[in-house]
């Protein structure tokens, strides 16, 4: 533990005031603190399973440097690595530690455009709406017709919901954790598409914004499960810059306007020393000492990791199996690594 460190730092003090106090001149935003808008807390029953997740996540020396980096420079932090090394759960990781919130997780496809992150506007539902309106109203006749924007209203906000990506931009006095997942999956543009965005800390809603001189401000649906933020003008601009988290396996390159923007960190396949502690963590003390030695399932493990790549929740698996009775004869193993550990990629990979 660092004297400088945010994450994974000392709990009993103030780190996100001190966070706050180290904002780079370059990265201020003076969004608007939407008061009335509530971020849910973690001790929510339906959050336990990220509770856990989070606490369970094992940071070296260099990976917390390198979060913290990210942390006090208002940057997103783009982690790399192999399947199944723990580039998700980082997330999580960071959202428990510094207690931000649920994390806000987008997930990419090869599909996916930076509108899908920000927001979704359902205009077909809104003109269905109003067409059965029209024709309840006495004296229309039956008559149908695309819906009146009339001032004053802000029937809209029922139909606009904020994405993962857009909520994480709601003016709040904390940050919220973002994790954009397998970007790498994505079209070649989206890289490019969130510069603007990552760069401003603010977008804007043009469905809102020709309202605004009529409804400058109108409540919609964010992320959060029952969310409501105010968005005036069209625009969401943030007051704390969220904690963004990107992961990516590595399959294709990103443009360098991108890259500069991030701070970059891969992690490593996990030593034995570090399985170890990740084990302990995840099922218990005896369950490590049990897995540790030349002839236990670690070793095991390590031998079939350098053939090819292998992720650390196919170890805990084979453990769990010898913890339910399963294979645990010694001249069992080589039938539970077959079981357990089929390689990801490389030579023997099925």
């Amino acid at each position: 533990m660092k004297d400088w460190w945010i994450y994974k730092g000392d709990r009993s003090t103030d780190r996100l005031a001190r966070l706050a106090a180290h904002q780079p001149p370059w990265r201020h935003y003076d969004g608007e603190i939407d008061e009335g808008y509530a971020v849910p807390s973690l001790d929510l029953d339906r959050y336990r399973a990220d509770r856990v997740r989070g606490v369970g996540y094992i940071a070296d020396e260099h990976e917390t440097e390198l979060v913290n980096s990210a942390l006090y420079l208002r940057r997103p932090l783009l982690v790399t690595g192999v399947p199944g090394v723990g580039k998700s759960t980082l997330a999580y990781s960071i959202a428990e530690d510094l207690g931000l919130g649920p994390v806000l997780r987008w997930s990419v496809t090869s599909r996916t455009t930076l509108r899908d992150g920000l927001y979704r506007y359902d205009a077909i539902r809104r003109l269905e709406d109003a067409n059965l309106r029209r024709l309840e109203e006495p004296g229309t006749g039956g008559s149908v017709a695309a819906p009146e924007e009339a001032p004053g209203t802000d029937v809209i906000g029922k139909y606009l919901q904020l994405g993962p990506l857009g909520t994480a931009f709601i003016p709040t006095g904390r940050p919220r954790v973002l994790l954009i997942d397998e970007i790498d999956k994505g079209d070649l543009d989206l890289p490019g598409d969130l510069l603007t965005v990552l760069d401003e800390g603010r977008f804007d809603i043009p469905e809102l914004a020709r309202l605004a001189e009529h409804s400058p401000t109108i409540t919609v649906g964010t992320d959060d499960e029952n969310g409501r933020a105010r968005i005036t003008r069209g625009r969401v601009a943030c007051r704390a810059f969220p904690i963004v988290v990107l992961t990516s396996n590595g399959e294709r390159e990103f443009p360098p306007a991108f890259l500069r923007r991030c701070i970059r960190l891969t992690i490593a396949d996990p030593s034995r020393e570090k399985l170890l502690s990740i084990i302990e963590q995840r099922i218990g003390r005896e369950a490590a000492e049990a897995a540790d030695g030349e002839d236990g399932v670690i070793s095991a493990f390590l031998r079939r990791r350098a053939t090819g790549s292998l992720a650390t929740d196919q170890l805990l698996n084979a453990i769990q199996l010898r913890l339910a009775g399963a294979w645990t004869a010694p001249e069992e193993l080589g039938r539970l690594t077959d079981a357990t550990m089929h390689t990801l990629s490389g030579p023997d990979a099925t």
